[in-house]
């Protein structure tokens, strides 16, 4: 996975999205739909309806990049509201691409309380 730089937001584009749409599709949505500045150097994630591809669209400065997965088995997890954004840490954006549910992470090992 790319390391997203300190201060880089990621958006989860809530519900479905027409796959079909490259770099200028997806960052009109961006603008009309989430009422978002495409060219703010954010991350902007979509995923379509069966749920086995995400897009992530990026503005680096000089021009768009738009990065694709498509999983071999399962789906990605995502945000069940039809409409709207969902703000992501970089770490669950990682989760995320690997194919984890990022919403139930939990830490397996905790540091006890001095005592």
């Amino acid at each position: 996975m790319i390391a997203v730089p300190a201060g880089v937001r990621v958006y989860l584009a809530a519900g479905r999205t027409d796959m079909r749409k490259g770099m200028h599709g997806l960052s009109l949505l961006v603008q009309e739909t989430l009422k978002l500045d495409p060219f703010a150097g954010h991350l902007f994630a979509f995923r379509g309806r069966r749920g086995d591809l995400v897009k992530i669209l990026a503005w680096d400065g000089q021009g768009f990049c738009l990065f694709s997965k498509r999983l071999e088995h399962g789906r990605f997890v995502w945000p069940s509201a039809a409409d709207g954004v969902v703000t992501l840490t970089p770490a669950q954006l990682s989760m995320l691409i690997e194919g984890i549910d990022w919403r139930m992470t939990r830490r397996i090992w905790r540091p006890e309380m001095a005592g």
